[in-house]
Parts: structure tokens; sequence; C-alpha cells
């Protein structure tokens, strides 16, 4: 899967989701104020990655996502190697 499958995936699975404007998901954007994320929707997120993707992510796979650029780049590298 490329990168650019990964991310138009990834953004219409959110914006779905999260009930948000597909065009508020830019690489730039803050991650958890777009998607008004908290911790319990993080585990929401891990489980939609988990059936969409077929890859499992875990806590530290998160460390250092802000931005949703940094979030697509962490999923090309589970499901990509």
């Amino acid at each position: 899967m490329t990168i650019e499958e990964i991310i138009e995936k990834a953004i219409a699975v959110l914006a779905d989701e999260f009930e948000v404007d597909a065009s508020t998901i830019t690489p730039e954007a803050s991650l958890k104020e777009t998607l008004d994320l908290d911790s319990l929707d993080l585990v929401d997120v891990v489980v939609l990655v988990e059936q969409n993707f077929g890859v499992t992510l875990t806590g530290p796979d998160f460390v250092g996502v802000e931005t949703f650029q940094d979030f697509f780049e962490m999923l090309n590298r589970k499901i990509n190697g």
C-alpha cells in the first residue's frame, strides 16, 4: 500500500468516525485537536486502524505523533515496515 493510499483511506475513515469534515484533516493539523481526541478516543483510533489496515498499534507507536503527517508516517512504517 502506498503512502498516498494510506493517507486517502485514513482521512476517509477518521472523518467518518469522528464526524469531521475531511478538508480539516491536513498534514500539518493537530491530530488530537482536529478530532477532539481524549484518551478513550485513542482506543477507537487503534481499533479503526486494526480494522481498516490490519496492523496493531500500541501506546509507544503514538510517541511523537502530534500532526496528521506524523500519524500517516507512523501508519506507513507499521504497514510497509
